[in-house]
C-alpha cells in the first residue's frame, strides 16, 4: 500500500467541536457515518446551536 500525505486523505468538520478532521484507517468502513473527531466530542454530542 502506497503511503499518502496527511493533507491528500479525506476531511470533514466534527459536528460537536467545529474543528476540521482527517480520515484514519479505523473508519475505513464507516466513513460515511463518522460525524465527530473523537470520543470525547461523540459523547459530548452535537453542539447547540449558536454555542
Amino acid at each position: 500500500m502506497k503511503m499518502r500525505k496527511k493533507s491528500d486523505l479525506p476531511s470533514k468538520i466534527c459536528a460537536h467541536c467545529g474543528l476540521p478532521f482527517a480520515w484514519r484507517k479505523k473508519w475505513e468502513r464507516d466513513w460515511e457515518n463518522v460525524k465527530f473527531c473523537s470520543d470525547r466530542c461523540r459523547r459530548a454530542g452535537p453542539a447547540a446551536p449558536g454555542a
